[in-house]
């Protein structure tokens, strides 16, 4: 049985596994669409989640947290359930960590597994955030972003809605993106990808050559000065190399461009 304290509200559709614990002053308010609660999850205190809402297993809810509530789009019906916000597994969501549902019937808010969200983060609506990520305290992601697998970001940092952070990305704190970020590219200030994340590639096992290969990468895109259809054919020559695949259509794929270095144009996929 779930141990459900006695001062926490459960209404509606609302399906928690038998070993779920609920602290304080919580709300698990499943009337516009179904609460499912996977095993090993906990809620501190004064947690609120909002269906339709997924957690799979082992999910630490500190006080405050607040999942599954209606997008901040003012076009979007608040009273309208949607595909709503669809969690993994071994995340940790600390104090005051807010995630809203999508502004979509076919597809939710989307979070992998094993991420680690410090007090005050936000994901907005229709974001698709990877696994083993770290965001620190006051990081915002607007809706529609795109971040994968292994990144960590700094303190207040801001990523504009619809932007990509491509996988093990590092963001230093207080910078913030318009642009999408490269794979192991370092953001070091506003659309600025001062270097590259060398400590995150090597704690993550990558091999010498790997590291080589993103580093001549860097070089190509960001420190060599080619224009933007030159610095990918030169990399098309070495296309081969699905590291070097990655890149290419990471950059081909941009429809904001990418992160470069501070006084360079972004990259335009359509130049």
């Amino acid at each position: 049985m779930p141990q459900i304290h006695s001062s926490s509200i459960i209404t509606g559709d609302v399906r928690l596994a038998g070993d779920v614990i609920v602290g304080p002053n919580c709300v698990l308010d499943g009337s516009l669409g179904p609460v499912i609660v996977g095993p090993g999850c906990r809620m501190f205190a004064a947690v609120y989640l909002h269906g339709p809402l997924t957690l799979g297993a082992r999910n630490i809810m500190y006080p405050s947290v607040a999942l599954g509530f209606a997008p901040q789009d003012l076009k979007w019906d608040a009273n309208v359930a949607g595909a709503g916000l669809v969690i993994g597994s071994g995340n940790i969501f600390r104090e005051g960590v807010t995630i809203h549902r999508a502004t979509s019937h076919e597809r939710p808010t989307t979070i992998g597994d094993s991420n680690y969200w410090m007090a005050d983060s936000h994901a907005g609506h229709d974001s698709r955030v990877g696994s083993h990520n770290i965001l620190a305290n006051g990081t915002m992601l607007g809706g529609h972003v795109t971040m994968a697998d292994r990144v960590i970001t700094g303190g207040g940092v801001g990523i504009h809605q619809f932007c990509r952070v491509g996988r093990n990305c590092m963001l230093s704190g207080n910078a913030g993106m318009t642009l999408d970020l490269p794979p192991f590219f370092m953001l070091t200030g506003i659309n600025v990808a001062g270097s590259i994340n060398l400590i995150g590639m090597r704690r993550n096992g990558m091999s010498r050559g790997d590291i080589d290969t993103v580093k001549w990468v860097y070089k190509t895109l960001v420190r060599s000065r080619l224009p933007p259809k030159s610095a990918l054919s030169v990399l098309r020559e070495r296309g081969n190399d699905p590291l070097v695949r990655e890149y290419i259509e990471f950059v081909e794929s941009s429809k904001r461009g990418i992160c470069l270095a501070r006084g360079r144009p972004a990259y335009d996929s359509d130049e």
